[in-house]
């Protein structure tokens, strides 16, 4: 497992720890977002139309998922 790169100096975390890891995973991912939006550009508009539908579909399974979660959890 990695160490994390984070320090604590004297009780206090340092101020932009997070900053600096967020913006270093965006560097790290930068690369991959570019190429999915490349072969997003490149899809034909059919192509484009199947993948929405997909989604959709996967975010109403989700939401199902979801509600079906919440009635069987007991109110508090």
């Amino acid at each position: 497992m990695a160490r994390s790169k984070r320090q604590v100096t004297a009780g206090r975390p340092r101020r932009f720890g997070r900053t600096r890891s967020a913006a270093s995973g965006a560097r790290r991912v930068w690369p991959y977002v570019l190429m999915a939006w490349e072969r997003w550009q490149s899809l034909s508009p059919e192509e484009k139309e199947r993948y929405k539908k997909q989604a959709r579909g996967y975010m109403n399974r989700g939401k199902q998922a979801l509600e079906a979660q919440r009635r069987k959890r007991p109110p508090r």
